[in-house]
């Protein structure tokens, strides 16, 4: 499969992290390397790079300015579990909850398999008009089972 620009600044900045766990980037420089415009660089940050992604994002304007790219280390997966935990909502929407499944992968705390059943029992066609909040419950209940049995790959 042909991937597109999106992907292929994602997969970049993904590079920068994985060799010093930081990666601090200038704006206009990574558009003009990709021949894109820097809004679509703003895209791929604000989507792809999220919070519930397992990243933090800090900016600094102006002549001299950045964008700084970290991902999030957590001491042991108890203290992610806590962090999660503290941070949902009593709403959840779909593409959140894809994410959150999507760190639990990253982090090797669940199989594919297991993400993917998840995911398909958890799309706003099988909750229903209530599938925000049952996420955030369903949510709450499988970080609560993962932290309570100590589950790991």
């Amino acid at each position: 499969m042909a991937k597109n620009t999106s992907d292929s600044i994602e997969e970049y900045i993904k590079q920068l992290l994985a060799q010093s766990g930081i990666a601090e980037i200038k704006r206009s420089n990574l558009a003009d390397a990709f021949q894109v415009v820097p809004s679509q660089i703003n895209y791929v940050i604000k989507t792809r790079f999220t919070e519930s992604r397992g990243y933090t994002v800090e900016s600094k304007r102006g002549g001299g300015g950045y964008i700084r790219i970290a991902r999030v280390r957590f001491s042991d997966q108890h203290q992610m579990f806590d962090n999660l935990m503290a941070n949902i909502g009593e709403r959840i929407s779909e593409q959140v909850f894809t994410d959150l499944i999507q760190l639990l992968f990253d982090e090797k705390i669940i199989s594919e398999r297991e993400g993917n059943l998840i995911l398909a029992t958890a799309t706003d066609e099988v909750l229903g008009k209530d599938a925000p909040e049952i996420r955030a419950r369903m949510l709450r209940k499988i970080l609560q089972r993962l932290d309570r049995k100590g589950f790991h790959l």
